[in-house]
């Protein structure tokens, strides 16, 4: 069962260190994950502004790309009145945003409740682009995760681990980045939220970037059968940047990706996301090396009445993030 809390306990200094200093391989990677309770609890907080969603539900995933404007970042998906909100990339104590907790931030300008949960424990500033927006030399907690944002309180929350072999931090499986040093891994968090056609289960969830179709294809199903586990029988919304064309040249064509068919043959279906790719340039990541369609939703029990694709760019052409926004109307079948 996962721990929820109404604050993550931070890593020490002396930890800090040993983490620092720890030998790049899995089975350091392994031994460290277990010895950081955040990294096994999900945070929960906000306040929810409604009992029960309605039987039709409005639902936005978006990777903000470490949300660099919390609150402006809610207001551009305010005309949307969304109800369910899947984030990914979203900091938590880290100086390139300002030390805030943009998911807590998010959710007050919503009137919603929020549950977060940690991707990564970053060991360092971030790439140089990011460290442009630093105000200061040091991160006051490094975590770096996902969230569901909710107009109701969810009745139970769970945190779904994808992998725990370091991907990011061990050399000996993959090459890690060394501009973005990192403890954790990929992850999903499921809420069941109450609806007045019954309860659902909604997904927030992040695939590796760093890997090719078969990683992507494993950590999916391994998400699969978890949302079987944790909600049986029961209406499925999975929302989030599944990174499907990554590392698959030449073309990097999402086409390629094997999870569709998994998520098929499991009773999933994907017409709930809109047309388009779902990536741009943005202040963090100013020059892409090309556009890609990177963002979902997959549902099970569930038909999709309207989709769009919502431009991260606001009002004053500021792009919020690199990827644009999904949002969907969703109903049980």
């Amino acid at each position: 069962m996962t721990a929820v809390l109404n604050s993550l306990p931070s890593v020490s200094s002396d930890l800090q260190a040993r983490i620092k200093a720890a030998p790049r391989n899995a089975e350091a990677h392994r031994s460290l994950m277990a010895e950081v309770p955040a990294m096994s609890a999900l945070q929960s907080g906000g306040q929810a502004s409604l009992e029960v969603l309605t039987a039709s539900v409005s639902v936005v995933a978006w990777n903000v790309e470490r949300c660099l404007f919390p609150e402006d970042t809610a207001r551009h998906i305010q005309p949307l009145a969304p109800q369910v909100v899947l984030l990914s990339e979203v900091d938590h104590g880290m100086a390139r945003t300002g030390q805030r907790h943009t998911t807590e931030a998010m959710a007050k300008a919503l009137d919603m409740a929020y549950v977060f949960g940690v991707e990564f424990h970053e060991l360092d500033l971030g790439g140089p682009t990011e460290q442009a927006f630093c105000t200061d030399d040091f991160n006051l907690f490094g975590w770096h995760g996902n969230a569901i944002l909710s107009a109701v309180p969810p009745e139970r929350v769970t945190l779904i681990r994808l992998d725990d072999h370091g991907h990011w931090f061990s050399s000996d499986e993959v090459p890690a980045d060394p501009e973005q040093p990192r403890l954790g891994g990929r992850m999903a968090i499921a809420a069941v939220l109450p609806t007045e056609a019954g309860p659902i289960c909604a997904v927030s969830t992040h695939l590796e970037s760093n890997a090719d179709a078969d990683h992507r294809h494993a950590q999916f199903d391994r998400l699969l059968h978890a949302i079987d586990a944790f909600a049986p029988d029961m209406p499925v919304l999975i929302g989030g940047d599944l990174n499907t064309g990554n590392h698959l040249p030449p073309d990097f064509d999402w086409q390629r990706e094997t999870l569709f068919d998994l998520a098929r043959a499991h009773g999933y279906d994907w017409s709930a996301t809109p047309d388009g790719v779902t990536t741009r340039p943005s202040l963090i990541t100013p020059h892409p090396d090309r556009q890609m369609k990177l963002d979902w939703f997959c549902t099970r029990g569930m038909c999709s009445t309207e989709n769009r694709l919502v431009s991260s760019v606001d009002e004053n052409g500021r792009p919020l993030s690199d990827h644009d926004a999904v949002w969907c109307r969703v109903a049980l079948d």
